[in-house]
């Protein structure tokens, strides 16, 4: 009989996902067959599966946790913001359409049957369903026709862990609080609660612990210290984007506009690794700063974040950066913002119409309604180095410069353009950097001395790191007993 416990959070960036991560992993090593879910997502950070859907990148390291293919199933709803048009709603991996909030909120019931659909099909494959909420439970005022939390664990009658973040501060409250906006019903589901992220000597802890039990009723199942390697899997959440990395002395400097609605920014991490690479993350208000190379992300909405990027001066920036032969990288909308036009006949980021993009490729761009989504491989053809990664995008690009294209892939298919002097780069693939051997192709055109990391390997590395973790501070047994 296949059990299913839900982890839900006093508030989003708790570290809910990453704990279901390291649980489905420390359960997958003790024999059992473990599934992640997660009924209802907002990300602009996907991932690919291989029934060519997509999902949130978080489900999708949680399956890596689980030794399983990432599936559609386990995040049937995906929500991706755009611009004035709202959020692109997928549904078990296919566009469904786009909604602005309260319209969104109509849509909810239709939704729901995809969710327990997908439930049922993770049910029938596993010994253990591990549940992510989204956000919080303690925004009632959305609990109506909820899907995320409550919404699910009622209908589904799966029992509810909490967990609370102690760094943020106010963690009494944050639980405590919690349990006095539920209604008694809601309330009921939840089994115990979890406190995340503790420095220092746990024992200092004890009363608080204590006291949120007694306020509550619900029991203390774990109190789990800070896991700084945390920072080395990828992020889900663009909140983790806002956190300042130590520059590096004497790296080669690497700056990434931060984007309002960047996207798989998870394509930097291995960058981030990068012993001789300061990756900077530029955040709005600040200059892109001298360095060695510039990447403009990918973005779920090109148009509208190009516009925020010429209100940045980033435009102005960027154009000095070439003008310097600075190196410069765009990917997927990044791709679409170097060229010449931007055009969206179909309206799909807003009202039709084209724009002016940065003319640094001599390509344009025609937004269209098919989205491209698939794995990929092949071979970079400067360098003669091979790739991996996925596409994951709206529109059709071409022009001159595409006759130098970046990528080939293994159909013979290319991808991408190259400036005539060859200072910039632009492809639509994602995922490139965790290649090591494109990585190193990578770093060796700007300058930089590759190093010996093994990307990949280092992800296992931490998740297996993860799990022993959280063995050493909560009961996975007694969790275990709560499952049902």
């Amino acid at each position: 009989m296949t059990r299913a416990l839900m982890f839900q959070g006093t508030g989003s960036d708790v570290g809910k996902s990453l704990l279901v991560a390291g649980l489905c992993r420390a359960y997958t090593r003790r024999g059992l067959r473990v599934l992640p879910f997660k009924p209802q997502n907002m990300s602009n950070n996907a991932a690919v599966t291989a029934d060519g859907g997509e999902i949130g990148r978080a489900q999708a390291l949680q399956a890596r946790a689980c030794h399983a293919a990432p599936s559609v199933h386990m995040n049937p709803v995906l929500l991706k913001p755009q611009s004035e048009i709202g959020s692109q709603i997928v549904v078990q991996g296919k566009i469904f359409g786009n909604a602005k909030a309260r319209d969104y909120q109509a849509l909810k019931p239709q939704l729901a049957g995809f969710v327990s659909d997908s439930f049922a099909r993770l049910r029938a494959e596993a010994d253990l369903v591990l549940v992510e909420g989204a956000g919080s439970p303690a925004e009632v005022n959305l609990r109506q026709g909820d899907i995320a939390n409550m919404g699910f664990a009622r209908t589904h009658d799966v029992p509810v862990v909490l967990i609370g973040d102690i760094d943020r501060g106010g963690v009494i409250a944050q639980i405590v609080g919690t349990k006095v906006v539920l209604d008694p019903a809601d309330a009921e589901m939840v089994r115990g609660f979890l406190v995340n992220k503790f420095r220092g000597d746990a024992s200092l802890f004890n009363d608080g612990m204590d006291l949120i039990a007694e306020k509550t009723g619900w029991a203390a199942l774990g109190l789990v210290s800070f896991f700084a390697d945390a920072a080395r899997l990828p992020a889900e959440d663009a909140v983790a984007l806002s956190r300042k990395e130590k520059a590096k002395d004497g790296g080669k400097v690497i700056a990434v506009p931060q984007l309002p609605r960047i996207s798989n920014f998870d394509d930097f991490d291995p960058l981030k690794l990068e012993p001789n690479v300061d990756l900077r993350m530029i955040p709005p208000g600040e200059p892109l700063p001298l360095c060695d190379l510039v990447i403009l992300p990918g973005t779920k909405a090109t148009i509208a974040d190009l516009a925020f990027f010429r209100a940045q001066g980033w435009d102005i920036d960027l154009l000095a950066h070439a003008r310097r032969g600075g190196r410069i990288l765009g990917i997927c909308g990044g791709y679409q913002m170097l060229g010449k036009t931007i055009s969206d006949p179909l309206g799909m980021e807003g009202p039709p119409g084209a724009v002016a993009g940065l003319g640094l490729l001599d390509v344009s761009t025609e937004l269209t309604s098919e989205k491209i989504l698939h794995a990929c491989a092949g071979v970079s053809i400067a360098e003669g180095t091979g790739f991996s990664g996925y596409e994951m995008h709206v529109g059709t690009t071409r022009g001159p410069d595409c006759a130098r294209p970046l990528l080939r892939f293994a159909n013979g298919r290319a991808d991408g353009a190259v400036s005539a002097d060859g200072a910039i780069r632009a492809c639509y693939v994602h995922g490139l950097f965790g290649d090591e051997d494109q990585r190193a192709a990578l770093l060796r055109w700007i300058g930089a001395e590759p190093s010996t990391l093994g990307y990949e390997a280092e992800v296992e590395r931490v998740l297996d790191d993860l799990a022993a973790h959280l063995e050493r501070h909560i009961d996975l047994d007694a969790l275990l007993t709560l499952a049902r």
